[in-house]
């Protein structure tokens, strides 16, 4: 696979496309009036919004391939990898947002931007929006570009950032909105990871290697770690990661109760190489310490 080439500015952004630049570190366009593209892979130094209205290309991220149908939204933040799959040129549709992080840098959007979890979802989790939505996330597209033609002055900066951020806060309504109308796929993965935890909890891994981190379980269902972390807490009301570790504290209280082996043995059985850490994370979730649990437990069962 050829080495990805690099995204660096607005300019180059809008260059490739054919349009004109109007501000150095942020644009919008109207992607019916770009010239065709030629397909090639790219590393982002902006963050990117495409919004594609009917089918387009196979959009890649990272190594994963995503086949665009009806409405959708695709995210990128910088440093990732993305681009255009195919040989023949491209004729772009939609909209399509890029700005640079220095253009965000003290406003309200600078500091909230890691909040939106879906720029670091994959491709395959893009958003799918209804045709009511679509017509407010392009009246947001809409007004940036008007304040794009006007002459630049001490409010452009301010007003754009405001209309990106409405923009995004719109995606994230409508990213809880599809978690919910896909319930029946999320409990299926919510299924597939108590399946995952059993598995890993019933074998050597947990005292070879340790508790699974989220990252390692959201690998193991194919999905982005942002994306699986959200799904997972609006599914329980958890984190994933408070989720793995009150399905250990489940399998220590298991341990404990049979009675023939020391906490510092079950602290060691679950991965741990200390068992003082063992002990602080069992009395966060239980408000007791192991002995203090086994104690209790010993005597209600008197």
């Amino acid at each position: 696979m050829e080495t990805p080439g690099r995204l660096q500015d607005v300019s180059q952004f809008n260059k490739e496309r054919g349009q004109v630049t109007y501000h150095p570190l942020v644009t919008v366009l109207d992607q019916s009036k770009s010239c065709q593209i030629r397909p090639y892979r790219f590393v982002s130094d902006l963050y990117i919004v495409f919004f594609k209205q009917e089918q387009c290309a196979d959009m890649l991220y990272g190594r994963s391939r995503y086949d665009y149908q009806g409405q959708t939204l695709i995210f990128i933040a910088p440093g990732q990898v993305a681009g255009l799959e195919g040989d023949a040129l491209i004729q772009p549709n939609g909209y399509a947002l890029a700005f640079h992080p220095d253009f965000i840098h003290g406003t309200s959007l600078g500091r909230q931007i890691r909040n939106y979890h879906f720029f670091s979802y994959d491709v395959r989790e893009a958003l799918h929006v209804s045709d009511r939505e679509k017509e407010l996330l392009t009246e947001c597209f809409r007004k940036i570009i008007y304040e794009l033609s006007q002459p630049i002055d001490k409010h452009t900066r301010k007003l754009i950032a405001t209309n990106i951020e409405l923009l995004l806060d719109y995606c994230e309504r409508f990213y809880d909105r599809q978690f919910i109308t896909r319930e029946h796929l999320n409990k299926d993965i919510l299924t597939r990871f108590e399946d995952l935890l059993n598995h890993y909890f019933n074998s050597e891994n947990l005292s070879n290697k340790g508790l699974p981190t989220v990252a390692f379980c959201a690998g193991e269902l194919a999905l982005s770690p942002k994306y699986f972390g959200d799904l997972i807490k609006k599914e329980t009301g958890q984190t994933a990661q408070e989720y793995i570790q009150s399905k250990l504290i489940d399998l220590a209280k298991e341990k404990m109760s049979r009675g023939d082996r020391s906490i510092s043995e079950i602290a060691y059985s679950l991965g741990f190489k200390y068992p003082q850490h063992f002990t602080r994370l069992f009395k966060q979730h239980v408000g007791r310490t192991p002995v203090e649990y086994r104690h209790l437990n010993s005597i209600s069962n008197q």
